[in-house]
């Protein structure tokens, strides 16, 4: 069966950091662009950051830039997402996608709650 699993969401403290993994099965991420994905209640799903396949070549959405950083261990066919300095506005279900040609994956999503 082809999946991503998501995991490492929780409950932090504002300032607090978390490491989301998203683990493949069924499929190699070698040659996927991966990307990290978030929803907030009441707003569109939004694209966080991205990691290219071939060159490793990241890009980040502004508001992320700096606290958060994104990796990929191909051994553990896992991508990682360390989101530092977290704020009450990242707040949210993320997602992560890989994306090759015609073949698009996505997760389950994992919460990450923001709060003091």
């Amino acid at each position: 069966q082809l999946q991503l699993v998501e995991s490492g969401g929780g409950l932090v403290q504002p300032g607090g950091s978390l490491r989301l993994s998203c683990a493949a099965s069924g499929f190699s991420l070698d040659y996927y662009t991966i990307g990290w994905f978030r929803q907030a209640p009441g707003k569109e799903r939004e694209g966080v950051v991205c990691i290219n396949s071939g060159d490793g070549t990241t890009y980040y959405v502004d508001s992320v830039k700096g606290r958060f950083t994104i990796s990929r261990d191909n051994a553990k066919n896992t991508v990682y997402l360390q989101m530092n300095s977290l704020k009450p506005s990242d707040t949210a279900v993320y997602y992560c996608n890989a994306q090759r040609f015609d073949s698009n994956y996505w997760g389950q999503g994992t919460q990450v709650v923001v709060s003091s």
